[in-house]
C-alpha cells in the first residue's frame, strides 16, 4: 500500500503542478473574456431561467428527459458534498486562510467554464438505443472536433470512468462514515451497508430518479446549512472585517504558524485553494455538463445560463459560509483538518453545530454519490454501450460499503488526482470548441433582444 500511495502522490504533483493550474485559470478567464463576462453579467437571467425551469415538459415540446431545475439539482447533487465542508477545511488547514480567495477566483472563472460545458453538452449530444438523450465532453469532443480527436474523447471517458469511484463514491461514503462515527458513535460498516442500501434503492431508477431525488433533497439541505452557517457568521460578525482582511492579504503572503496551525507559502494557498475550488465545484471537470445533456431545453445557451449558478452557489455562497465560519471563529488555527475543523468551527458558535454538519455531510454526501453514478455511467456507456449500464449499477453500489471502511489519506490523494486526469481533455475541447460558444452565445443574445423589441413595439 506504500508503494501505491507514493506513486499517486508522485502522479498528483505532476497533475496539480503549475500548468495544470495555469490550464485551469486560463481556460477559464479566456472564456470569460470571450464572453465579455456574460456569465458575471447575466447571473440574474440565469437565475429567471431556472425558476420558469422547475416544472418538466410534460407535452415533450423539447427534448431532453429532465427539467432544466433537476438538471441542475443532479449536476449539483454532485458537487455540494465533502468539497464544500470537508474540502474547504482541508484548503485552509494546508494553504491558510488565502487558500480561500484562490477558491474564489477559481469559481468567478469557473463560471464561464461551466457555461462553456453545458452549451456544447446541449449542443452536441446524442440519443442512446433507450431513446434517452447523453452527452458530455467525450461527446463534444467526437461530435464537434471530429475523429481526429476521438481518442481524446475516449480518455476522458477512461478517467472519468474510475474517478467517479474516488471522488464520487469512495471519497464520499469514507466521510458520512467518519462523521457518524465521530458524532453519533455508529459503526463505519454500519455507515457503510445503510449507504448500500439507499443508494441502490434510488439508482436502479435511472437518472430520472435520481434527479428528482435530487431536486427535493437538495435544494432543503443547501438551505438547511446555509442557515446554519449565517448563525455561526452572525454569532461572529465583528471578526468578519478582519477575516476577509486576512483572506486576502494570506493570498499573496506566506501565513506563519500559530497554534495547530503549521504555516503555509503563498504556493500553498494557490495550489490547494483551486484545487479545492475544482474539486468543489467541478468548473472544468466536465463531470456537470453529462447532467446537463440530458434537460428538457432547444437551447444550448439557456442551458449554459443555468448550469454556470451551479459555480456560483457551491462555491461563492456554500463554500464562502464554511470557509468565513472557519476562520473567523478561529477553529483554522486548532490543528483540526478535514470535516472535524468544519465541526469545531460550527460547534463553537451554535449549539449542536457539530451534529449539524454531521448531518449536512452525510445528505451532501448520499446525494453526491447519486449525481457522480450519471456521470460515470455515461462515461462506461460511452466505452462498452447501453449493456454495460446495469453491471455497472450493480459494481457502484458494492462499492460505497469498501469506501466506508478504507483509508481516507489515501481516497483523498487518489480522488485528487482523477480529477486532474478528467480535466485535461476536457480543457483543451473547450478551448479548441470556444468559437462554438462565442457564436452560440451571441446569436442567443441578438435573437433576445429582437424578441424584446418586436413584443415592446406591438405593445
Amino acid at each position: 500500500m506504500e508503494g501505491i500511495t507514493e506513486f499517486v502522490s508522485m502522479v498528483n504533483g505532476f497533475v496539480w503542478g503549475t500548468p495544470m493550474l495555469v490550464m485551469i485559470l486560463g481556460v477559464g478567464l479566456f472564456l470569460s473574456v470571450g464572453l465579455k463576462l456574460m456569465p458575471i453579467l447575466k447571473l440574474g437571467t440565469g437565475f429567471k431561467l431556472l425558476w420558469s425551469g422547475r416544472i418538466p415538459d410534460k407535452d415533450k415540446t423539447m427534448e431532453g428527459e429532465i427539467s432544466p431545475f433537476n438538471a441542475l439539482m443532479t449536476s449539483l447533487s454532485a458537487t455540494i458534498g465533502t468539497g464544500n465542508i470537508a474540502g474547504v477545511a482541508t484548503a485552509i488547514f494546508i494553504g491558510g486562510p488565502g487558500a480561500l480567495f484562490w477558491m474564489w477566483c477559481t469559481a468567478l472563472v469557473g463560471m464561464a467554464t461551466k457555461f462553456a460545458e453545458a452549451v456544447l453538452a446541449v449542443k452536441y449530444r446524442e440519443v442512446d438505443d433507450n431513446g434517452n438523450h447523453i452527452g458530455g465532453p467525450m461527446y463534444y469532443i467526437k461530435n464537434g472536433l471530429g475523429s481526429k480527436w476521438a481518442w481524446l474523447g475516449t480518455a476522458f471517458a477512461l478517467f472519468g470512468s474510475f474517478a467517479g469511484f474516488g471522488i464520487g463514491n469512495t471519497v464520499q461514503s469514507n466521510s458520512v462514515a467518519d462523521a457518524l462515527s465521530s458524532n453519533f458513535g455508529v459503526p463505519t460498516w454500519v455507515t457503510g451497508v445503510v449507504l448500500m442500501v439507499l443508494v441502490g434503492a434510488v439508482l436502479m431508477g435511472g437518472i430520472k430518479r435520481i434527479a428528482d431525488v435530487a431536486g427535493k433533497l437538495v435544494p432543503l439541505m443547501t438551505l438547511f446549512y446555509i442557515a446554519a452557517g449565517l448563525a455561526v457568521l452572525a454569532v461572529n460578525a465583528a471578526a468578519i472585517p478582519d477575516a476577509i482582511v486576512m483572506i486576502v492579504h494570506s493570498a499573496f503572503n506566506p501565513v506563519a504558524a500559530q497554534g495547530g496551525f503549521a504555516g503555509a507559502a503563498v504556493w500553498a494557498a494557490i495550489r490547494f485553494g483551486v484545487a479545492r475550488g475544482v474539486f468543489s465545484n467541478e468548473a472544468g471537470l466536465g463531470s456537470a455538463p453529462i447532467a446537463h445533456a440530458s434537460a428538457q431545453t432547444n437551447n444550448p445557451v439557456a442551458q449554459g445560463l443555468v448550469a454556470m449558478l451551479g459555480t456560483f452557489i457551491d462555491t461563492l455562497i456554500v463554500c464562502s459560509i464554511t470557509g468565513l465560519a472557519i476562520i473567523v471563529s478561529g477553529a483554522w488555527t486548532s490543528g483540526e483538518n478535514g470535516a472535524a475543523l468544519t465541526s469545531l468551527a460550527f460547534s463553537t458558535a451554535i449549539p449542536m453545530g457539530n451534529y449539524i454538519v454531521a448531518i449536512a455531510l452525510s445528505v451532501f454526501a448520499f446525494t453526491t454519490i447519486l449525481g457522480w453514478s450519471v456521470y460515470s455511467e455515461r462515461c462506461v456507456q460511452y466505452l462498452f454501450g447501453v449493456k454495460a449500464v446495469k453491471p455497472f449499477r450493480v459494481l457502484w453500489i458494492l462499492v460505497v460499503p469498501l469506501g466506508a471502511v478504507s483509508s481516507l489519506d489515501f481516497i483523498w490523494l487518489l480522488a485528487d488526482t482523477l480529477n486532474a486526469m478528467m480535466a485535461i481533455p476536457n480543457l483543451i475541447a473547450l478551448a479548441l470548441l470556444s468559437p462554438v460558444v462565442f457564436s452560440l452565445t451571441r446569436e442567443y443574445f441578438i435573437k433576445k433582444r429582437e424578441d424584446e423589441a418586436k413584443a415592446n413595439a406591438e405593445v
